[in-house]
């Protein structure tokens, strides 16, 4: 695996070693010992799928909040996806800046993103699923989010939005002082 920082602190991108033969290929994608010698968590109690019918739907932008905020591990395991993060660490140079990375079950790539970020993710195919490993498990009542559309934040999705949950198109605007 190689392991590449972002400009957003803590944010990393883990890009896999595909090891190919006449029957596909092999891939690590994790490695307790390699997280660890990045610095990274490596005790991810949650392992959670996410499975999306139709591309041009949206997920998110979730975030756990202290004190069980939530440190994840992407991945893209069937289809495509545009993810993205939100840096709502209020401290960081870069809070209330997006980024937006393409996974797919076709690069491998995966997003280790630490505490204080709000997450989700565009389907760019039809039958998309993602895969989180996560830390902490999920608590009830701990859940946030910040709206998808919202103006202080301007995420660019590369597709319309086909599909979102009520609940994602009702997260409060940041001008409310969510977070």
């Amino acid at each position: 695996m190689r392991f590449e920082s972002t400009d957003l602190a803590g944010l990393v991108v883990v890009h896999p070693e595909r090891h190919v033969d006449e029957r596909g290929f092999f891939v690590r994608t994790f490695c307790e010992a390699e997280f660890a010698g990045e610095k990274l968590e490596t005790r991810f109690p949650q392992t959670s799928l996410s499975f999306n019918a139709r591309a041009g739907t949206v997920r998110g932008m979730h975030y756990q909040r202290s004190p069980h905020a939530e440190i994840k591990l992407v991945r893209c395991s069937r289809g495509a996806v545009h993810d993205v993060v939100v840096d709502l660490r209020p401290d960081e140079p870069t809070f209330l800046q997006w980024r937006g990375f393409d996974l797919s079950a076709e690069n491998g790539v995966a997003l280790y993103i630490p505490e204080g970020f709000a997450h989700g993710f565009q389907t760019l195919v039809d039958e998309t699923e993602v895969s989180y490993l996560i830390t902490p498990s999920f608590v009830t009542g701990r859940s946030a989010g910040v709206r998808w559309n919202d103006p202080k934040i301007a995420i660019n999705w590369p597709l319309p939005i086909s599909v979102i949950s009520d609940n994602d198109t009702m997260w409060p605007l940041l001008t409310s002082g969510a977070t």
